[in-house]
């Protein structure tokens, strides 16, 4: 869970600054777009770097760590918006809705495997440097 309050505070810094300096630019939903893949590298970075702390032992403990992340998030995510931002259902559900270009699922995907995915990134390098 401390690797889940992480995630959410460089979550929140990185929407804060999408806000700041991408919305001017490109405009509110475009820049949500692209802040998807941009959150993806700063969840990847993170699971990363906190892999060996988390002490996931098996490809199902990752995916158990991920579903915790992801569902923790869906929840941060949903009130927060709907609480502090109030925002309505119709401008939450657009960010996941991908048939109009809403990319979250994406980056929600990223967050659900992440663990998995930097397991396997650490178990490469670690073959690359022997």
């Amino acid at each position: 869970m401390l690797v889940w309050c992480a995630l959410v505070v460089a979550e929140v810094v990185h929407g804060t600054l999408r806000v700041l300096l991408l919305v001017p630019v490109v405009g509110d939903f475009r820049s949500r777009q692209l802040a998807v893949f941009s959150g993806a590298a700063i969840i990847l970075t993170i699971a990363v770097r906190s892999a060996r702390w988390i002490g996931a032992r098996s490809d199902r403990e990752r995916l158990a760590v991920g579903a915790v992340w992801m569902a923790g998030m869906l929840a941060f995510e949903i009130g927060a918006g709907r609480l502090l931002a109030r925002l309505s259902w119709e401008r939450i559900v657009s960010d996941y809705d991908l048939v109009h270009g809403g990319l979250l699922p994406i980056g929600m995907t990223v967050l659900f495997f992440a663990p998995l995915l930097a397991d396997r990134l650490q178990r490469w390098r670690a073959g690359r440097h022997r």
